[in-house]
C-alpha cells in the first residue's frame, strides 16, 4: 500500500473553524446558501461556489467551477488558506457524542484504486463523476477527501495515539452541530517513515467509506494527466488521491431511511395484503426503529407498523442477499411499488438516519406516502461485500459523523 505525505492547503488556525463546512453532497443548494450567510471564510464558497451565483445558473454550468477556482484562489491571497511548506502527514480526530475516530489524512496511489486494492462497494453515476472531475480540475485541487478504512492495526492506531498525546495540536473545535474536530500535523521523517512502512507491510487494502465518486473522479484526472504527458513523473501530485483512513472499529454507521412517493396505484389495504407475502407485520403504537437485522419500521396513512421479513427473503450466506437494504428492495420496493432503480427512480427519496426518526413522518405528512426506517448496516457487512468484489445497493450506508470540508486541500500543480 503506498501512502506519501503532502503539503496541504488549510486554514490559518484562527479562522479554522469559520472555514471547516460539512461535504459537498450532503446538503441542497439551497442549504448551502442558508449555511453560508455571513460567513465569506466558510470553504462552501469552493465546494458549493453556484450559492455566488445568480440562481438561474445551472449547478454544472461552466461558471460553477471557474468560480470555484477563483474562490480558492482569493482565500489563498487573503491567507485565508495557506499552504504547508513540508510535506506531512495528518492525524484528524472527531469526537461526536462521546465517541471518538482517529485516523489518518494522506495521499494514496491512483494505482491502489485501480487494481483492487483500495476497494469499493458502491456503483458510481457518469454525472457526478464528471461534476468532482471538472471541479478537481478547474481548481486544480483535489478539494475534500476521500473517507477510508482499514481493518484494525495495533501498531497504527498505537502509533498515531501517541503522535497525538505528544504534541500540541493545530487546530482543537467544536462545530456548530456539536462535534468536536482536532488536526496534528506529522512531518519528522523517523514518523513518516514508521507510518509509511506500517502500510507497506500490515495494511493489505483499503475500503471506501464514502465518496465513491471523489475517489473514481480522482482517478480519471490522474490517468487523463498521464495520457496527455507521457513523461509525466509518477510522483504528480495527479497520480495520488488525499483521503482520510480510520480503522474499522471506530466508525459508526447509521440507517438510511427510504420515503415513497405513492403506493404504485394500490389502496392501503391491497398493499399490506401484498407486502404479507414476504413479511410478517403488526401494529405499533409509538415510531419504530429497528432493534435488529430483518427488522423494518414502516409509517403508511398515520399508522406505524412493525415488519420481520420471512426467512425466505434471503440466503444468511450470501453477503447481499442478507443486507436488510437487499431484502426491502428485491422483496417490497421493486415488486410491490414499482422501484426498479432506486439510484434514479424519483418516486423514492433517501433520509439519513442523523435526521432522526420524527423526519420521516414530516415526509410523508408532506410529500411521501409510505416511510420505512431501517436497521442499520454494519461495517462487517460492508467490508465483506468489498472483499468479495460486490455492490450494496444504493444509499446502504450512512457514515457520522462526516469529514469536515476545508481542514486540508490537496493541491494538484
Amino acid at each position: 500500500m503506498l501512502i506519501k505525505p503532502f503539503r496541504a492547503i488549510r486554514p490559518d488556525a484562527p479562522v479554522a473553524r469559520e472555514v471547516s463546512c460539512l461535504p459537498y453532497d450532503v446538503m441542497n443548494r439551497s442549504e448551502a446558501l442558508r449555511m453560508s450567510k455571513d460567513k465569506p471564510n466558510s470553504f462552501l464558497h469552493v465546494i458549493r461556489s453556484e450559492i455566488d451565483l445568480s440562481p438561474d445558473v445551472g449547478s454544472y454550468d461552466k461558471a460553477v467551477y471557474e468560480k470555484a477556482a477563483e474562490n480558492l484562489e482569493k482565500m489563498l491571497s487573503e491567507k485565508v488558506l495557506i499552504q504547508d511548506d513540508t510535506p506531512s502527514f495528518y492525524i484528524y480526530r472527531q469526537v461526536m457524542d462521546g465517541r471518538s475516530q482517529l485516523g489518518i489524512v494522506a495521499t494514496f496511489s491512483i494505482d491502489d484504486y485501480m487494481n483492487g486494492t483500495i476497494k469499493k462497494h458502491e456503483l458510481t453515476r457518469p454525472v457526478k463523476e464528471e461534476d468532482r472531475i471538472r471541479h478537481f480540475d478547474v481548481c486544480n485541487a483535489h478539494t475534500e477527501p476521500v473517507f477510508l478504512t482499514h481493518r484494525s492495526n495495533d501498531n497504527l492506531t498505537g502509533m498515531l495515539n501517541i503522535i497525538a498525546r505528544e504534541q500540541t495540536p493545530v487546530y482543537d473545535f467544536v462545530t456548530e452541530d456539536g462535534i468536536g474536530h482536532t488536526l496534528w500535523t506529522v512531518n519528522d521523517e523517523e514518523n513518516i517513515d514508521n507510518i509509511q512502512s506500517i502500510f507497506r507491510h500490515e495494511i493489505e487494502f483499503l475500503y471506501i467509506a464514502d465518496g465513491h465518486h471523489r475517489t473514481a473522479s480522482s482517478a480519471k484526472i490522474g490517468l487523463r494527466r498521464r495520457e496527455e504527458e507521457r513523461d509525466l513523473d509518477p510522483d504528480d501530485p495527479s497520480q495520488y488521491l488525499m483521503a482520510v483512513t480510520f480503522p474499522q472499529e471506530d466508525l459508526f454507521i447509521m440507517e438510511y431511511n427510504r420515503v415513497v412517493r405513492d403506493l404504485n396505484g394500490m389502496s392501503a389495504e391491497e398493499f399490506l395484503t401484498r407486502v404479507e407475502a414476504n413479511f410478517e407485520y403488526e401494529t405499533v403504537t409509538t415510531a419504530y426503529q429497528p432493534e435488529s437485522k430483518h427488522e423494518f419500521g414502516m409509517f403508511l396513512e398515520g399508522q406505524w407498523y412493525k415488519l420481520t421479513a420471512k426467512s425466505h427473503t434471503y440466503d444468511p450466506d450470501d453477503v447481499i442477499s442478507q443486507l436488510d437494504v437487499s431484502i426491502l428492495q428485491i422483496h417490497l420496493l421493486q415488486p410491490i411499488l414499482g422501484i426498479n432503480d432506486p439510484r434514479t427512480d424519483s418516486r423514492i427519496d433517501f433520509v439519513g438516519g442523523i435526521r432522526g426518526i420524527g423526519e420521516l413522518e414530516q415526509r410523508v405528512e408532506k410529500d411521501m406516502k409510505v416511510a420505512f426506517s431501517m436497521f442499520a448496516t454494519t461495517i462487517e457487512d460492508l467490508l465483506q461485500v468489498a472483499d468479495k468484489d460486490k455492490i450494496m445497493p444504493p444509499k446502504s450506508t450512512w457514515f457520522e459523523p462526516k469529514l469536515r470540508s476545508g481542514l486540508f486541500v490537496h493541491s494538484l500543480k
